[in-house]
């Protein structure tokens, strides 16, 4: 498990917790807590799980990275190439919102 990885995922975590209402966002820190364990693995896989299936109705795509986001956090092999995957997205649109192609 890299640090570096790890913090970059805690830092996506924050900014995705400030953007939420007040409760979501206690909602999103009480999950990461390690004592929280056995209600964010089921969680999280509920959320992989209707990512996959989002051409249903109510179930949208943006359920498979928070899925693999908060799987993340118990599976460190995940933690770098998650990192990776989010940086690069972060990067794409703050590039599009400042009209950057």
């Amino acid at each position: 498990m890299s640090a570096e990885s790890r913090a970059e995922l805690n830092r996506h975590f924050e900014w995705i917790a400030d953007r939420l209402p007040e409760k979501g966002g206690r909602f999103v820190r009480w999950l990461r807590q390690p004592s929280s364990r056995l209600v964010r693995i089921p969680l999280a896989l509920f959320l992989v799980v209707g990512g996959i299936f989002s051409f249903l109705p109510i179930l949208g795509l943006w359920m498979l990275p928070l899925g693999l986001m908060l799987i993340a956090q118990d599976v460190p092999f995940l933690q770098r190439p998650l990192a990776h995957a989010l940086g690069w997205v972060e990067r794409k649109w703050l590039g599009r919102k400042n009209g950057q192609p």
